[in-house]
């Protein structure tokens, strides 16, 4: 029997900033281009992600970069650190990336690191990722999340046709962090204020009166809401698991390392909860 052949991890993307665009207090986004991204590509997919690769803090890495080497001769505490980040947008004419950082002051890594970003900086990452689209087959389109889905969403809506039956909802902090985009869609945003992350976007899509027909349903963000959703649209609503894309990109009291370590778990065993009742 032939032995299978070794699949080498893909050579990470080095980037440099070109420029960046402080959207609202508290978005950023971050321009990436440079030679380094000739080899980039991104297909249809709207909620297309990259891996951004920060180095541990006082380590330096051996050149030229070689992730795989790092992870066979530097200790695991010094091995770059990984943050998910979605594509708001890839210009391959210009070879240009757009990626969008929800800033919390001093809070976190890649937020720190979007604010402070300079053009000539450069950073590496893995990808891109992703595998939701728009179904144009679809009746209509339902679409929600808080920030962290915002950039997919606002793809999303960018590549709908102008005549698309589309409900769309994002849960912002207040009225500073709505955005305008490409696109003729209605947006409801809702507005959190005090209350916890995902309340007023669960009240939404649950008073929310579905048109008629088959939705496709894009629905991503803080863990807890995402799960009340799923719930609500697999079990109440009985929406077949092929026309939902749902998925938590972030969890209350996590940081990404540890909710990328248990989110594979915590997924199963949500899904077997609410597959259970819909069985």
């Amino acid at each position: 029997m032939a032995e299978r052949p070794v699949r080498r991890p893909r050579k990470p993307h080095t980037a440099e900033v070109v420029r960046t665009e402080r959207l609202t207090p508290h978005m950023q986004r971050v321009v990436l281009g440079g030679e380094g991204l000739a080899a980039f590509t991104a297909g249809t997919s709207t909620d297309h992600y990259v891996k951004l690769l920060f180095p541990a803090e006082g380590v330096e890495y051996p050149e030229p970069f070689d992730l795989e080497r790092i992870r066979e001769e530097f200790p695991r505490e010094q091995w770059p650190v990984t943050r998910t980040y979605t594509v708001r947008s890839w210009n391959p004419e210009l070879r240009e990336l757009a990626l969008d950082f929800v800033i919390h002051g001093d809070e976190g890594l890649a937020g720190p690191w979007a604010a402070r970003a300079r053009p000539g900086d450069v950073v590496r990452f893995n990808g891109p990722g992703g595998g939701y689209a728009p179904d144009v087959e679809a009746d209509w389109h339902l679409l929600a999340g808080d920030e962290s889905a915002l950039p997919a969403i606002a793809a999303a809506l960018e590549s709908l046709p102008a005549d698309a039956v589309v409900r769309a909802f994002v849960e912002v902090a207040g009225p500073e962090e709505e955005q305008k985009f490409d696109s003729g869609v209605e947006v409801v945003w809702l507005h959190r204020g005090e209350r916890p992350v995902g309340g007023p976007l669960v009240d939404a899509v649950r008073g929310l009166a579905f048109p008629p027909g088959r939705v496709h349903a894009f629905v991503h963000g803080e863990a807890g809401f995402v799960k009340e959703l799923r719930a609500l649209l697999r079990v109440e609503r009985e929406i077949p698991r092929e026309d939902l894309s749902i998925s938590g990109y972030w969890r209350l009291g996590h940081d990404e390392d540890g909710w990328q370590s248990s989110k594979r778990e915590w997924n199963a065993e949500v899904e077997a909860e609410q597959e259970g009742t819909t069985a």
